[in-house]
């Protein structure tokens, strides 16, 4: 493998911080309570509506930034959908109760394992495969979504390895040249990572001191901080305190260089937030959407328990949205559409049927259908067909043609990647904002935040970018693969055409 520094000369350097949201940000940088990203939002450039990927859920938006594609064609629809195929539902960590009547083993290898080596689709790549095509190194520190072109044999630790599938707690993976994920694979030898699948925040910044430290900084690395997702549910979308101690982490490796502004002299460093959260309501009655009670008269398929042939429905939630999916091949999709139209609190009700995507509402009158190609064009140069009544996803066309977003940003592409991110006859459910949806064993979180649904509010994330004054093409999460390879390729020919 090439040494990177001897074709770049400033290693890009990715901090993806789950569930990082803008006004939240804004606040502890203005208010002086995060130096580190005060600074690099200062000596930067602040993109504070970067779209997000649909579901808004993190390995369906980790897979959109890796592959720069929606879920129709790098095909990870959740982190809770069903596999019409093997006719099984795949979950990848939804919640302790979930996962229990799930299986430990399922989960943790659909997890591990299937979600890179299986599922994430063979037909699209990611920048790690396409970096080590190049010859280029990369690196994933915590990161669940990891497929690069590096075989690595992982193991189970022991105590543990009773609850997956693997022979002998082992499995291989293809995976980045410089690879931390937990106790699976460590960057230091003698390190102890505080969470079994992936480290705290201390622990991530420890393995990036490492790498600085070495100077074997790969050309491109990835290091995603997952804490402040579980504190934000319970405390709500504009709780700060997890925020200012990872920013304290991030201080300290800005303070391995002779200056802080050494470190952008000597790297690219970005920051990222993957979704935001919509702040829930108090009252389960008023809040919380049960899928099993609207749709109570039909038989609807069990966690616990194998599909059966009697079954008419499966339901697998992602918070504030979900998947409703026909096992009848009789049944019309008109007759649970017409159910779930009956609750107000369900924003959007989506299904395909051939190359069209069709739209309800419970909340507003009419229909909507859309196409891709066509005479109408949004803000992101994609070209559509649009029929019906547009206020069912807010949007607005000008008389020449023109497709203006509002509360549900890229709307089109986002609704059609996930209807078409895997097989099946299936409804996309998108809760109002305040509201959750619930199914058997379901986590809601009432009196907190949630996110998952097309609303703006978990979409639109921020991005800081400094030691460059590049930007990505347009300000969407599937636009910044390409963004990164332009800056790495740049830098290529920069020192190739010094060398000539």
């Amino acid at each position: 493998m090439t040494n990177p520094r001897t074709s770049i000369h400033k290693p890009v350097i990715l901090l993806a911080i789950d569930t990082l949201m803008s006004t939240p940000l804004e606040v502890v940088a203005q208010t002086g309570r995060a130096p580190a990203l005060q600074f690099l939002m200062e000596n930067g450039q602040y993109i504070p509506n970067l779209v997000s990927s649909f579901p808004t859920m993190s390995v369906t938006i980790d897979s959109s930034l890796l592959t720069g594609t929606y879920a129709d064609q790098h095909h990870i629809p959740g982190l809770n959908w069903f596999d019409i195929s093997k006719k099984s539902i795949v979950n990848y960590g939804t919640g302790l109760r979930e996962t229990y009547r799930l299986g430990w083993k399922k989960v943790a290898t659909n997890t591990l394992n299937r979600l890179n080596n299986e599922h994430l689709s063979e037909n699209v790549t990611t920048i790690y495969e396409d970096l080590a095509d190049m010859g280029i190194s990369s690196g994933s520190i915590n990161a669940l979504v990891y497929r690069g072109n590096n075989p690595k044999r992982l193991q189970v630790p022991r105590l543990l390895s009773a609850f997956t599938e693997f022979e002998n707690g082992e499995w291989t993976t293809n995976a980045t040249s410089t690879f931390s994920l937990g106790t699976f694979s460590k960057l230091r030898p003698w390190s102890f990572p505080t969470k079994v699948v992936a480290g705290n925040y201390k622990y991530i910044v420890r393995e990036m001191k490492y790498l600085i430290k070495k100077e074997q900084l790969p050309a491109f690395t990835l290091c995603l901080f997952q804490d402040l997702d579980t504190r934000i549910h319970f405390k709500g979308p504009m709780d700060v305190k997890g925020l200012i101690k990872i920013d304290r982490e991030i201080q300290k490796l800005l303070n391995l260089y002779p200056s802080w502004e050494d470190a952008l002299k000597q790297n690219i460093w970005m920051v990222i937030g993957d979704n935001g959260h919509s702040a829930t309501g108090f009252d389960y009655e008023k809040y919380i959407i049960d899928l099993r009670k609207i749709l109570s008269h039909y038989r609807i398929a069990r966690i616990e328990k194998p599909v059966r042939t009697k079954d008419e429905l499966v339901l697998c939630v992602n918070q504030r949205m979900a998947y409703v999916y026909l096992l009848d091949d009789d049944m019309q999709i008109s007759q649970i559409t017409d159910d779930l139209k009956k609750d107000s609190r369900i924003d959007v009700i989506a299904w395909k049927d051939d190359s069209w995507v069709h739209v309800v509402s419970g909340k507003n009158q009419g229909k909507l259908r859309f196409t891709k190609g066509g005479h109408d064009v949004d803000e992101y140069s994609q070209s559509w067909t649009i029929e019906g009544n547009g206020e069912l996803l807010d949007l607005k066309i000008s008389e020449d043609g023109k497709i203006f977003y509002g509360d549900y940003p890229d709307a089109l592409a986002r609704l059609y990647g996930a209807l078409h991110s895997h097989s099946g006859r299936f409804i996309v459910v998108n809760a109002k904002p305040g509201c959750d949806f619930k199914a058997q064993s379901t986590p809601f979180h009432l009196s907190g935040a949630a996110h998952g649904s097309l609303h703006r509010q978990e979409t639109l994330i921020p991005l800081i970018i400094t030691g460059t004054k590049q930007t990505p093409s347009t300000p969407r999460i599937v636009d910044m693969k390409a963004f990164i390879l332009q800056l790495i390729h740049q830098q290529i020919e920069e020192n190739t055409h010094v060398k000539d």
